[in-house]
């Protein structure tokens, strides 16, 4: 088992684990060189990074997919999510690189991801229109993939610790429908903002795993190595659930249980 008894506690009332050694160094490596050539820059030329963050789209590359398909990995999700509940990735996408830069970036605010389009729009390419409601609609899992080694100055991804469980209970009262990633975010999150700030540093073959309701938030680059980055989300194969006879219940949506608390009658 990848995860301890321990790990998986942690995740349900923190909102998230770092799994070291996720996937092989080795295949960090060469998911950078497949990007440094998508973005026409070297590791050897720093006088080129001239943007302090670039993103890049879905890549199914060999060393995208092995990383998706690595054991300890799917391991990690068989015990948060469950076996057979949610849809391996073929690609993995969301890449964000992020270069040594004194600018301040224009994307670190707070915030969950959304998951599905709103009703009135199915087609919506607005992703701020998107929505995320308390059942979690769409998305199981946060997934953090490091390809490249990270300290703490190298534009750690913060992540609000327990934010999940504040975030739970907010949603519970906006029903099925939920709320758009927009209104989210001119609301705020300060039902979270007393939460301590961990850091998503580590090792390339890192992956952190996020509930997805944990609040997380990017932030500048004051180190001097790139960062490379994917943050997709994981898919439900089925729904994610509150309510099960068999009281079979995952740690995702243990963690949904334990936010709502006696809430269930709003959910």
């Amino acid at each position: 088992m990848t995860l301890s008894p321990r790990d998986i506690e942690q995740f349900v009332a923190q909102g998230f684990v770092k799994v070291e050694g996720a996937f092989p160094r080795e295949m960090a490596e060469a998911c950078r060189d497949v990007l440094w050539r998508e973005m026409g820059l070297s590791p050897e030329r720093p006088e080129g990074w001239t943007q302090p963050v670039v993103r890049l789209g879905m890549h199914a590359e060999a060393p995208f997919r092995a990383a998706a398909h690595a054991e300890r990995l799917r391991g990690a999700l068989n015990q948060l999510v469950g076996a057979g509940r949610w849809v391996q990735p073929e690609a993995l996408g969301a890449m964000v690189v992020r270069f040594p830069s004194p600018e301040a970036p224009e994307d670190d605010g707070w915030h969950i991801d959304a998951s599905f389009p709103p009703k009135d729009k199915p087609d919506s390419q607005d992703y701020f229109e998107w929505r995320v409601n308390a059942s979690s609609r769409g998305r199981a899992m946060l997934m953090l993939f490091l390809f490249s080694d990270c300290g703490e100055d190298d534009a750690a991804t913060r992540v609000r610790v327990g934010s999940h469980l504040p975030t739970t209970r907010r949603l519970a009262k906006l029903g099925q429908d939920g709320a758009s990633l927009r209104r989210l975010a001119q609301e705020g999150f300060d039902d979270s903002g007393d939460c301590d700030v961990a850091l998503a540093t580590g090792e390339a073959g890192t992956v952190w795993l996020l509930h997805p309701f944990t609040i997380h938030a990017a932030q500048a680059h004051r180190g001097r190595r790139v960062r490379f980055l994917a943050q997709p989300g994981l898919a439900p194969k089925t729904p994610l659930q509150v309510e099960r006879a068999d009281g079979g219940y995952s740690p995702v949506e243990r963690a949904i249980r334990l936010g709502l608390g006696s809430s269930f009658s709003a959910f």
